[in-house]
This record gives structure tokens, C-alpha cells and sequence, in this order.
């Protein structure tokens, strides 16, 4: 078996010294990555891009299956605890709630999935909300899912303004990235 690529990481970056990313994985500018997220594209030919001004919060899992990619869009945050497990494609400006299941699906510019939702075999439109709680399994239930509304719009951008300022500050530090490689 090949081993898979190195990841490669923005200088601007932040990574926490106990993240574990492997493999074919490339974080943009910006991007914040807290306590123990594991980012993984160590199986064959997976592949993992996170862009910039991102929020990867702690204990999240991104990991890609064999033939397999993850893109997670710029200015998106992936909040505590949440997995997202490829093939995945998550749009810019995204917010992915507590707790989470994305697999195999599309989450497109805007959109919200809130806390401990499952998100499995679909592709949710721009801007709209996934509640709490909820089970989205292939196309049933989109039709039903509401916009995003202004107050929860208010509370992502909250979160990720939050988040940028820690990943500037604590990319000034000797704490976080660059890591020597391989992690």
C-alpha cells in the first residue's frame, strides 16, 4: 500500500499540538484547529482540503474513505465533537453543530446543520437549517428544511469572528503550528 501525501499547513494557521492530522490534508490561511480534532486522509487516494478563515473546534473528526475527499469551505466552523466523514463537500460560510454526523453529502454556501443532527446521502441548498436533532437521509426531508434565519446567522458569524481572533493569536505563539512533520 502507497503512503499517502504529507499535510500541508498554512504559516497562519493554528494547530493545536494535540490535533492529529495525517496524511493527504492541506489547511488554508487562518484556519483555527482546537485540542484534539483528528483530521485524517491516511487511507488511499483520500484527500482533505480545509480553507481558509475555518474553525475546527475540539474533539472534531474530519476523515476521508480510500478514493475519497473531504472540502470543507472557507469560513466554515465545525463545532465540538462534530464528525464529518468523507466523501463530504461543505460549503463556504457553513456552520456544523455539537455533535453532528455529516457522511456522504453536500452541504452547500450558508447553510446550518445545529447540534447532534445526521446528515447522511444528500444535498442540502444554500442557506438553510438543519435543526437540532434532526435526521436528513437522502433527499427526504429537504423540502421541509427552513432558511436560515437572521438570529442563527448572527450566532455563526459570532463564532467564527471568535475563533479567527484565536487563530491570530495564538499563531503568534510558539504553541501551536508549524509542527515538524510527519505529525
Amino acid at each position: 500500500m502507497d503512503r499517502p501525501g504529507s499535510p500541508r499547513i498554512s504559516r497562519s494557521a493554528f494547530v493545536d499540538r494535540s490535533a492529529t492530522i495525517l496524511g493527504d490534508v492541506t489547511i488554508g490561511d487562518g484556519v483555527y484547529v482546537a485540542p484534539n480534532a483528528s483530521i485524517r486522509a491516511d487511507e488511499p487516494g483520500s484527500r482533505i482540503i480545509i480553507e481558509g478563515g475555518c474553525n475546527i473546534q475540539d474533539n472534531v473528526v474530519v476523515h476521508a474513505l480510500t478514493d475519497s475527499a473531504v472540502r470543507v469551505g472557507e469560513g466554515t466552523t465545525l463545532a465540538h465533537g462534530c464528525i464529518v466523514h468523507g466523501p463530504c463537500e461543505i460549503g463556504e460560510g457553513c456552520f456544523i453543530g455539537f455533535g453532528t454526523v455529516m457522511f456522504r453529502c453536500t452541504l452547500m454556501d450558508g447553510s446550518v446543520v445545529l447540534h447532534r443532527a445526521v446528515v447522511t446521502h444528500a444535498v442540502i441548498p444554500p442557506s438553510r437549517l438543519v435543526p437540532s436533532g434532526a435526521v436528513v437521509d437522502g433527499e427526504r426531508n429537504i423540502e421541509d428544511l427552513d432558511n436560515v434565519s437572521e438570529d442563527v446567522t448572527r450566532f455563526v458569524d459570532s463564532v467564527r469572528e471568535v475563533n479567527i481572533e484565536l487563530a491570530q493569536m495564538y499563531g503568534r505563539t510558539d504553541r501551536g503550528s508549524p509542527r515538524p512533520e510527519p505529525w
